[in-house]
């Protein structure tokens, strides 16, 4: 398993592998503390746990609310699905199914 593959978790009976998003990136390690969190996800039909430094909202944004994000470089923006606008506040929108490839969803879907 890659580094950023933590481990298992048992949600109400089912095995989710979980994912520290910090490593996936290739960012330094952060140390768990009270404010970490495990967001649960669906990608291709295999649950998996997210390690995030924190949550500090969960919002529904509307579809008409969700632009395209702006052409850049393709390694810039390979992560991000769209741009939600929330009043005057903007939030980034990740493409939960770019996280994984196939090889790694076919390994943890095995677990």
């Amino acid at each position: 398993m890659p580094e950023y593959i933590k481990g298992i978790i048992n949600l109400r009976g089912k095995i989710i592998p979980v994912m520290d998003v910090r490593l996936r990136f290739r960012k330094p390690f952060r140390e768990y503390n009270d404010r970490t969190c495990i967001v649960v996800i669906e990608i291709s039909e295999v649950s998996v746990g997210l390690i995030v430094d924190s949550v500090s909202e969960v919002i529904a944004i509307p579809d008409e609310e969700i632009v395209a994000p702006p052409s850049m470089a393709k390694e810039g923006n390979r992560y991000i699905k769209g741009i939600g606008k929330v009043g005057t506040d903007v939030k980034l929108l990740l493409d939960s199914d770019k996280l994984l490839n196939d090889t790694e969803l076919e390994g943890l879907s095995e677990l």
